[in-house]
């Protein structure tokens, strides 16, 4: 089984689901888009890095073998979810806080 995958995939949805749920709507900002091409760049740098010099190796078994350069599709999937759940997060807090 792909777990990397499957786990990957799950995390876009919960992130998605706790948008909705929050009631940030950050999806539907497009200062989020502008701000995740940049992590997507730094993403590339440094990730690409790590896994173009086998620094850090994935193990086949476990997702499905999809790569941008040197990096699983899944790692791109998990960057998305963590970056989207912290600034979901942050507004949403913020917004309590008023």
């Amino acid at each position: 089984m792909k777990e990397y995958t499957v786990i990957a995939v799950i995390s876009v949805f919960a992130a998605i689901l706790v948008d909705r749920i929050t009631g940030v709507r950050v999806l539907s900002k497009r200062e989020f888009y502008l701000f995740l091409f940049v992590i997507l760049f730094f993403k590339l740098l440094v990730n690409g890095y790590l896994t173009g010099t086998s620094t850090v190796i994935y193990n086949p078994r476990y997702f499905l073998g999809l790569r941008l350069g040197s990096i699983p599709l899944e790692d791109f999937l998990f960057g998305f979810s963590m970056v989207t759940l912290t600034i979901i997060f942050w507004e949403y807090f913020k917004c309590l806080k008023r």
